[in-house]
């Protein structure tokens, strides 16, 4: 298997420490708020490569890690905590804010069919451990105090930039121009590994420290749970390309300096969501959830099918028409997996030859799109359907698109529609239908709500929108 490794830059060969062992840590989300599907993308492709290194024979322990603390609203340490800026904005504690959206995350998993990870840790629970790499990295002369903070020298690095081919000097001013800067650094790229009560008098989680009260910074957390949890060597970490620098950067250099050797081989990075506005973010206001879509009438799995339909390594670009195109192509594929009967003989040796294309596809960068193409070409194969619906099924326990569930929901009676006839609420049906063909999503919206309010409950379906007193 090879994978394209932003540490050096080319497609490697796949090793871990251990043979046969994968030690995986994704960096999960900051729970201020509900995921955007931008975020989701991310998450959606590190359960595929997951999935394919179980299916590939490797055991895989992955750890993901909860931010519930010290993610400031700027990657350069200043700004507001986030999870401190969801709590005012929604007039509850940190911890309920905590829960509340860590919840709404999985729940958003379980609907995209991402598996949850082995070990998934809040960052507010390791404390200790940050403390105690933190004390490591001030005797090691890796760190110092300065206005109450400690902050990590970059200046005791070799090479502090790793992911990046820029001159050092021009990507310092780049990145930190556009900010506040903190006069505390001694170096401009420095990052602060604990925050006392001088940033923040009312910050709301503190934790008495060796020096002081306050709390870690964001870039510890994931270094002390990934050492907890996968040991002194990883061997794969994952994150949306937004976190190479600056928390993959810090990652790597406090991670290296207190364990005194190389820590992590292989770095797999997710490129972004983009509108035709530019990138997905919940501060241009371009929010997009699950839920979002599931108003719209649309299966969560049409947005993973369209996410593996495009490289994980390029910006895939989202609009209601190329997620109207991937519902119509993912609908045609399950009425095809519908149409297979569970009979005839299972012929071995064609069925390895398109299980080596499946492996082919994926060996190569995670190629999820031809990996959906190698579903196409069960379906036309010169096989017996049982021997397509082995296939398929054992295919999509890496893709995880639901192919013979949804497509049994198909072969299935539809819900029926109500004896009754009433023009009424016909009209109004027929009305939401041509207000989402309209894309006047608000007025479909109301239709719903006011039929839902009348007692109708609408399924939708392949054939149209049918509707039934409840």
């Amino acid at each position: 298997m090879k994978l394209y490794n932003s540490l050096t830059r080319t497609k490697d060969d796949f090793k871990t420490h251990t043979p046969g062992k994968v030690e995986m840590y994704t960096c999960g989300p900051t729970v201020y708020h509900f995921a955007h599907i931008g975020n989701l993308r991310s998450y959606i492709m590190e359960d595929v490569l997951e999935k394919y290194l179980r299916y590939a024979g490797y055991d895989v322990n992955r750890v993901m890690n909860i931010t519930d603390v010290g993610h400031l609203a700027s990657d350069a340490d200043t700004g507001e905590d986030k999870m401190l800026k969801g709590a005012k904005r929604e007039h509850k504690t940190v911890m309920e804010i905590a829960q509340f959206y860590t919840d709404a995350f999985f729940s958003d998993c379980e609907k995209l069919h991402i598996k949850r990870p082995d070990v998934v840790q809040p960052a507010t629970g390791c404390i200790e451990e940050y403390i105690q790499i933190v004390s490591g990295l001030i005797e090691k002369g890796y760190a110092y105090l300065a206005g109450g903070n400690v902050y990590f020298d970059t200046s005791k690095l070799q090479q502090y930039y790793v992911f990046n081919d820029h001159d050092e000097e021009d990507l310092a001013v780049g990145v930190r121009d556009s900010v506040e800067e903190d006069q505390n650094k001694r170096n401009k790229a420095d990052f602060v590994l604990w925050f006392t009560k001088s940033k923040f008098e009312d910050q709301a989680l503190k934790w008495d420290s060796p020096w002081g009260v306050g709390y870690p910074g964001w870039h510890i957390e994931c270094s002390g749970i990934s050492m907890k949890y996968n040991g002194e060597y990883l061997d794969l970490h994952c994150g949306g390309i937004d976190n190479a620098f600056p928390h993959h950067t810090n990652e790597i250099a406090q991670s290296e300096a207190y364990l005194g050797h190389p820590w992590c081989p292989q770095w797999f990075h997710v490129h972004h969501l983009n509108t035709t506005s530019g990138k997905m973010s919940k501060s241009k206001g371009e929010f997009l959830t699950v839920s979002l879509l599931e108003e719209k009438g649309y299966d969560p799995m049409v947005y993973r099918f369209f996410c593996l339909q495009s490289h994980y390594r390029k910006g895939l670009v989202f609009s209601w028409e190329n997620l109207d195109n991937a519902r119509t192509a993912y609908d045609k594929l399950i009425a095809r997996v519908a149409a297979l009967k569970d009979e005839g003989e299972l012929d071995q040796a064609a069925m390895d030859e398109l299980r080596a294309s499946f492996r082919s596809a994926m060996d190569n960068d995670l190629n999820t799109s031809m990996g959906v193409t190698v579903l196409y070409d069960v379906l036309k194969a010169k096989i017996s359907d049982r021997a397509k619906r082995v296939l398929l099924d054992e295919f999509d326990q890496v893709l995880s698109l639901g192919l013979l569930d949804r497509a049994a929901k198909a072969a299935a009676p539809q819900a029926e529609e109500s004896a009754e006839s009433d023009p009424e609420i016909d009209a109004l049906v027929a009305a939401r239908t041509q207000a989402k063909k309209d894309k006047n999503w608000a007025e479909a919206d109301r239709i719903r709500d006011e039929l839902k309010a009348r007692g109708i409950e609408l399924i939708d379906t392949k054939e149209g929108t049918k509707w039934k007193r409840v």
